[in-house]
């Protein structure tokens, strides 16, 4: 069953010990409480580096940026959303800087997270 994401910024711990951009993530996604008739949009989120592939279902205002969106799924995976990143099913990157509603419009409703910590890395030998 789909849950709507209704949590707020202080919940399970002190303001100062969460990151400022996660607490921005929680304001605008919990903003459904008591903001009237505000259209959302469905996202079905698959962790690509689990053998399993879980997925998390979320339910955003469709005015929601869409980095307040990857953030909160990273968190919700525990990836640093710092170096996550959100393709398409078929491998398309999705440029962060725009609207829930646009990304939902332009890409669908199923998507993929991609912590990108194990790219990029040189071993010496």
């Amino acid at each position: 069953r789909r849950q709507l994401l209704r949590r707020r910024c202080a919940h399970r711990a002190p303001l100062l010990a969460r990151p400022a951009a996660v607490c921005l993530a929680r304001r605008w996604l919990g903003a459904g409480v008591g903001a009237g008739a505000m259209s959302k949009v469905t996202f079905k989120v698959t962790l690509t580096s689990d053998p399993k592939l879980p997925f998390k279902i979320f339910s955003v205002p469709e005015e929601a940026p869409f980095t307040a969106v990857l953030k909160y799924a990273a968190e919700e995976f525990k990836v640093p959303p710092a170096t996550s990143a959100i393709i398409t099913n078929d491998g398309v990157g999705i440029n962060p800087q725009q609207s829930a509603g646009n990304v939902f419009l332009k890409h669908g409703s199923e998507l993929r997270l991609i912590p990108r910590d194990r790219v990029g890395g040189c071993s010496a030998v």
